[in-house]
């Protein structure tokens, strides 16, 4: 006697077209955004400490002088730099926040703009499988 017996089995799966490209778009502008923050952070933490200031032989206040001069040297003289005493306003660096705030916007926008593909429609896939089992007694 042989009984017959017949398995399906259905299996849908998504793909959303194009989706490993958005993640990448997203991850490079607020990489970009990161990066730029950090440097803005710092040319502001230099602002503050010209103008309270610091004494500049100081460990820490040497290193933030040291790496945003890297940022800064474009911009020095650009514009006077009013001071009393040991506390400057250092105008320039002020405009270099701002040069370098539109460079992100615009470095953001480029990459947005190259790499960025619009969500398209979700492609659904629907499989059906049917097995035979055939068992003997």
């Amino acid at each position: 006697m042989s009984n017959d017996s017949r398995v399906s089995e259905v299996r849908t799966s998504q793909s959303e077209p194009e989706r490993e490209q958005r993640i990448f778009t997203f991850k490079a502008t607020q990489l970009i955004w990161l990066l730029f923050g950090i440097l803005e952070a710092l040319i502001a933490l230099r602002i503050g400490l010209m103008l309270i200031g610091a004494n500049p032989a100081s460990p820490i206040v040497a290193l933030i002088y040291g790496f945003t001069n890297l940022f800064l040297f474009p911009f020095t003289g650009l514009v006077g730099s009013p001071a009393a005493g040991n506390m400057v306003l250092e105008l320039s660096s002020m405009f270099a926040m701002l040069i370098y705030g539109l460079i992100a916007w615009t470095t953001e926008r480029v990459v947005w703009l190259i790499f960025y593909r619009p969500r398209g429609p979700v492609v659904a896939v629907t499989e059906t499988s049917t097995s035979e089992n055939h068992t003997t007694r």
